[in-house]
């Protein structure tokens, strides 16, 4: 019996930071790759810390299509939230050269939208509400390109148990080790529906406690903020610009524009992208009953949102 092939792409939340190890990072990709399957499964994660959309496609791409894989992953966009050099266009294309590349080799594309930064840092609204706009607007691309290519969906962004300060790790950006299996037990609940994982589902139970307050202020009070500040340095300009903006329209009672302003971007940058051509049949084994919306997120709601808005391991089983 052949392995099943699983690649993910992406950034730290894929790379397993915040689910330590055994000195290593682990995450929800390798615990969803210990469920795919009954046998044998090729887990390779060339996920990377930091890593933007740009990254992901000029990066990860080539080396994830040589490897061919039956199950991909392509969760990225937090990062690009988090620079001056925020562009929504250049999010879709590089998501849509990536998602359209593994659809074209018949490869079962996941994706993911995410909850914003600023929420989870617990930024105040001025300094959150920009970055707010801006992950809406990664969430409405990736739902769009999640409709186009038939991914199988996780919408994690404003779901009860995502917002649980216990799911997450104790610098508040990465998920902690609960975190990891509950995006780990989504994602095959997800496949099992569509009978492509066939394995047992991830555990949800976590072997350590999640970090505690004075965790959190340790944290912050040494390494925190030189991690903010090197993650935000061309930004915190820039956003500060943008907090000044956003005052003056909720003082004016004209926040509405700011969010009409974002979704039209949105709606030019994915009127930008190239028509898509056809995906490859997928194998025997993979191949999804025909007409099945895998994304649960309807094209019309997508739609309303957009205008609203390297490791390798062998596992057998």
């Amino acid at each position: 019996m052949s392995a099943l092939r699983f690649v993910a792409l992406g950034d730290s939340l894929t790379e397993g930071v915040g689910d330590p190890v055994d000195g290593a990072w682990r995450g929800w990709a390798a615990l969803l790759a210990d469920g795919l399957s009954g046998g044998p499964v090729e887990f390779h994660n060339l996920a990377v810390s930091g890593a933007r959309t740009r990254d992901v496609a000029e990066r990860q791409c080539a080396p994830g299509l040589a490897l061919r894989p039956d199950v991909v992953s392509v969760v990225a966009g937090v990062n690009d939230t988090l620079r001056g050099s925020f562009d929504i266009r250049t999010v879709a294309a590089c998501l849509d050269e990536v998602c359209g590349a593994f659809a074209a080799q018949g490869a079962v594309l996941l994706t993911a939208c995410l909850p914003d930064p600023g929420a989870m840092l617990g930024l105040p609204g001025l300094l959150g509400g920009p970055l707010a706009r801006r992950q809406r607007a990664v969430n409405a691309v990736v739902h769009a390109l999640s409709e186009r290519y038939g991914a199988v969906h996780l919408h994690a962004h404003d779901e009860p148990w995502i917002a649980q300060r216990s799911m997450w790790s104790v610098d508040r950006l990465h998920p902690g080790e609960r975190g990891h299996r509950q995006f780990a037990a989504r994602f095959h609940a997800l496949l099992a529906r569509e009978g492509v994982a066939t394995g047992p589902a991830p555990s949800t139970e976590p072997r350590l406690p999640p970090p505690t307050a004075a965790a959190g202020l340790r944290w912050m009070a040494t390494a925190g903020t030189g991690w903010i500040v090197r993650r935000c340095t061309d930004l915190v300009p820039q956003l500060l610009r943008l907090a000044g903006e956003e005052l003056h329209h909720r003082l004016r009672g004209t926040r509405v524009r700011l969010d009409r302003r974002a979704a039209n971007a949105v709606g030019a940058a994915l009127a930008a992208l190239s028509p898509s051509p056809a995906p490859a049949p997928r194998g025997q084994v993979l191949l999804l009953p025909t007409g099945t919306n895998r994304t649960g997120v309807p094209g019309v709601a997508c739609a309303a949102e957009a205008r609203s808005a390297a490791r390798t391991t062998a596992i057998t089983g």
